[in-house]
């Protein structure tokens, strides 16, 4: 029993449809996949619908933006299963917009640069939530002012923190996110600790009680970093999860559903805590009922 605990569909970031992404998984022969579009919940029924006619059990889950106030720095992280997930839509439209303003900026930034359509970007965003950096670099690239998502002219442009054209603003706190998770009755997953370098917020979050996993099997840590992501989560009692963070044409670096997943083992304590919440919202249910 496997599964692929990290993806996007067209709904955010990523290029291929909800049901191509679930068929996907079923041809890799996972049993488990979950669909991680940033700040939105939006494929859940569908998905819903979808895994059970093509025999993929899908769980609902969302990737959070959020920031680390201390290094001033972005951090994601995973909510697998909220039973109140009603609680985290205005956090995601926060989210969603805040993107969406910083991605307008990079527009008329590069525009001044190329002279492409205004609507040129917005052709590559149908169905998703916000305007990322992908869809501006499909523009340039579709219209000759590059040969590639990812290279000299993206480097150019978006690279962190100095890009001619990179516009960031804070999203909120993680300390804040986390407990809204917890609030809504989802579990909590710290996303690849390396790609934002966040094993020190790691370290003082595990302490804090705040995470219930941790993401150690993903493309932007090395053998060794997960095999030591791992033993800290073990060592903390915390779930060990891996996911392919596949979004497909949008990918900057080669990776495939199920290239990275999660063992029989995490996912057992993965839904024994989605049990828990559940358990603990239907009592809350009633309480109120009362």
């Amino acid at each position: 029993m496997t599964g692929d605990l990290h993806c996007h569909t067209t709904l955010s970031d990523g290029s291929l449809g909800i049901e191509e992404v679930i068929v996907q998984a079923k041809r890799m022969g996972l049993d488990f996949l979950a669909i991680t579009d940033h700040d939105t919940l939006s494929s859940s029924s569908r998905a819903h619908i979808l895994g059970e006619r093509y025999g993929v059990k899908v769980i609902p889950a969302v990737e959070l933006s959020a920031w680390d106030k201390k290094r001033n720095s972005k951090v994601h992280i995973l909510c697998y299963a909220p039973q109140k997930p009603d609680r985290l839509e205005g956090l995601c439209l926060k989210s969603c917009s805040i993107r969406t303003e910083c991605a307008k900026d990079m527009i008329e930034k590069v525009m001044e640069r190329y002279p492409i359509p205004k609507d040129a970007v917005k052709h590559y965003t149908k169905g998703s939530k916000s305007i990322y950096k992908q869809h501006i670099m499909r523009a340039l690239v579709n219209y000759g002012y590059a040969t590639e998502l990812y290279g000299y002219v993206n480097d150019k442009l978006f690279s962190y923190p100095n890009g001619e054209c990179l516009v960031q603003r804070e999203y909120p706190d993680v300390n804040f996110v986390l407990d809204l998770i917890h609030s809504s009755k989802g579990v909590a997953v710290l996303a690849h600790p390396h790609m934002f370098r966040s094993t020190e917020l790691m370290k003082e979050l595990t302490e804090a009680g705040k995470l219930d996993g941790i993401e150690a099997y993903h493309y932007s840590a090395t053998p060794i970093q997960q095999k030591a992501l791992k033993e800290f989560a073990e060592s903390n009692d915390l779930i060990v999860t891996g996911g392919s963070d596949f979004h497909g044409l949008y990918n900057s670096t080669m990776t495939h559903i199920g290239s990275n997943f999660t063992d029989e083992e995490n996912l057992d304590k993965l839904f024994k805590l989605i049990h828990i919440n559940s358990q603990k919202a239907n009592k809350t249910a009633v309480k109120q009922e009362k």
